[in-house]
């Protein structure tokens, strides 16, 4: 039996056992330092230290370890910074599609821009190990509600440190709702993976099963989850019904990827459910919020549940962030400093770009728009009237379209979605038009974003406020309209129309008069881009493969088509050599 834990971090007992490296070391030592408390400790507090242990469930989504922005991660391979948990999920779901091209040739990084990789890549394999990681921390919490009593913990009594079972119980929920959301992405990315339950003994090894088996381990989980869910409004921060739901919305979207068998009618159901759950505030009484980009700025928690503005609550499940408080390389630092350049230039056929417009005062300059991603906006010259472009630089800025040279920041449009400003109260973002003149006597007016003091400069900082969004209404709006067009029982093309002009109609675009599979693929991009869906959707519109190609895939300018097995990313060849013959490679790697 452990005898102590960390206030911190008690997820470590599963972390070695697929080749993972854990920075907390073996739970079975004495406490070492301060933060540990022993079983009397416990005991005397178990609200603070059963809080603080279900906090690590949570915070693992947000930081990469207890050291600061790159120190102490919770797992090696990657540096501290590329191994937080948003932005591995984004290195594999958004990297080598048509919506962004990374410029830098970092370690492993370059084949995901390529889509060129192999199984000793480090960010596949650093990924592997960060969902797993998450996945073993909840695990253990789940294990310790169950071990209590081994500790002389009682449950129940009276006073600030008691704990009840209701809320012990709704902590489980909770964790197991998280388990499962990295499971979605093991899913997604692996397929015939492993799987960790809170039901192995410490120093079982976790078997291989196929994708098959392990989604529906996974759905009845999280369907039972779902079914015991209270209805109540949870605490900013902490996931509520709408996440369980909108997760299952996910997976029942791409099932017949993942089991060969369609789920259309039940991701409607489930669709329906949350979209009733939000209808009469919003925009046109739709729950959606009234602006777009407010819902990726320094202050969208008033969107998230809990939040300010509970009748444009859009942000169904978010990852907090707070300045000081969460200073990741990952998270909203990592989204909106990649795809900024501070630009100064007096010539600006060279490119013009002001950091502070964002919110920032640090810009890496690694990230913009790849030619065909940019299209879909009908981006030629300057934005158009699509809201969603607003805060993007194009031609008259100095950027061109043309990814070509590949690893030059101006070439290619840059792209801003995430700003480190905060919105008005009403939930509103304040955009201006910013006028200056070049040296060669050019005019050039481009938007600006944030809050001005008294000198016209934006507050910043070099991490940000600005929270993750891991699923929004919008994203469910649009999987009721996939479903539709796939003839859901209950569903209609026409209603399935609506809900594709309900967003455009947003982003200030008029109606199409035609539900298509094209039309449908194309918004979720619009709506969606950099929120982690993008290679799923091309998966399941038949265009990631072939039939579709953009700037740099495969390695090639034009463009080319992958190998057939690319639908699943390669086991990490490390986790392989720890299991030795209990583990098969994906096909074709």
């Amino acid at each position: 039996m452990k005898s102590y834990f960390s206030k911190i971090f008690t997820g470590a007992a599963l972390l070695s056992l697929a080749g993972f490296a854990s920075c907390t070391g073996d739970l079975d030592q004495l406490p070492q330092d301060p933060n540990s408390t022993t079983a009397v400790n416990f005991a005397e507090n178990p609200r603070e230290y059963i809080g603080g242990v279900m906090a690590k469930c949570y915070s693992s989504l947000a930081v990469s370890g207890q050291g600061g922005p790159n120190g102490d991660a919770d797992i090696s391979g990657l540096d501290g910074g590329t191994s937080q948990w948003t932005r591995t999920i984004f290195m594999l779901e958004e990297f080598p599609t048509d919506e962004n091209l990374w410029l830098y040739d970092d370690g492993g990084v370059d084949e995901m821009r390529w889509a060129t990789w192999g199984s000793a890549n480090v960010a596949i394999f650093g990924t592997y190990s960060r969902l797993y990681t998450h996945i073993a921390v909840c695990n253990d919490f789940i294990r310790l509600t169950r071990e209590l009593g081994d500790y002389g913990i009682e449950v129940g009594g009276t006073g600030d440190t008691a704990i009840s079972q209701a809320e012990i119980d709704q902590f489980v929920l909770e964790a197991r709702a998280l388990r499962d959301l990295s499971y979605y992405y093991v899913i997604d990315f692996f397929g015939n993976a492993v799987v960790a339950w809170d039901d192995m003994a410490y120093g079982e090894i976790p078997p291989q099963t196929t994708r098959l088996e392990l989604y529906n381990k996974v759905v009845e989980d999280l369907e039972d989850v779902l079914a015991n869910f209270p209805d109540t409004t949870p605490v900013y921060g902490r996931i509520g019904k709408d996440a369980v739901e909108a997760l299952l919305v996910k997976f029942y979207l791409n099932a017949e990827v993942y089991t060969g068998t369609a789920q259309w009618a039940k991701c409607y159901e489930h669709c329906k459910n949350i979209i009733n759950r939000h209808q009469g505030g919003g925009y046109q009484g739709s729950g959606l919020a009234n602006d777009y980009l407010s819902l990726f700025c320094a202050s969208n928690k008033m969107f998230a549940p809990g939040g300010a503005l509970t009748a444009q609550n859009e942000i169904l499940w978010n990852i907090p962030q707070a300045t000081t408080y969460c200073e990741p390389w990952g998270g909203s630092t990592f989204l909106v400093n990649a795809a900024i350049k501070n630009m100064p230039n007096t010539d600006f056929t060279k490119g013009y770009m002001n950091q502070l417009w964002y919110g920032t005062n640090d810009s890496w300059s690694c990230m913009h728009a790849r030619k065909e991603f940019a299209e879909l906006f009908d981006t030629y010259g300057d934005i158009t009237g699509d809201k969603r472009t607003v805060l993007w630089l194009t031609e008259s800025a100095g950027f061109s379209i043309e990814n070509v040279p590949y690893n030059e920041f101006q070439a290619g449009y840059a792209s801003i979605k995430y700003t480190a400003v905060p919105c008005n109260s009403d939930g509103s973002m304040p955009i201006w038009d910013y006028t200056i003149t070049d040296d060669n006597g050019l005019v050039l007016t481009l938007p600006r974003a944030g809050v001005a003091d008294a000198d016209g400069n934006v507050p910043y900082n070099g991490h940000h406020d600005t929270n993750v969004p891991v699923i929004r209404l919008a994203e469910i709006y649009l999987s009721a309209a996939e479903c539709a067009y796939n003839g859901a029982s209950g569903s209609s093309q026409s209603e399935g129309l609506n809900y594709v002009n309900l967003i455009r109609n947003r982003a200030g675009l008029g109606n199409i008069t035609q539900l298509t599979s094209q039309a449908l693929l194309d918004e979720r991009a619009r709506e969606l881009y950099w929120e982690n869906n993008r290679r799923t959707d091309l998966i399941r519109f038949g265009k990631w493969i072939s039939g579709y190609n953009w700037s740099w895939k495969g390695g090639v300018q034009t463009g080319t088509n992958l190998p057939s097995h690319f639908n699943l990313y390669p086991l990490p060849s490390d986790v392989l050599a720890t299991y030795g013959s209990a583990m098969t490679q994906n096909t074709g790697y």
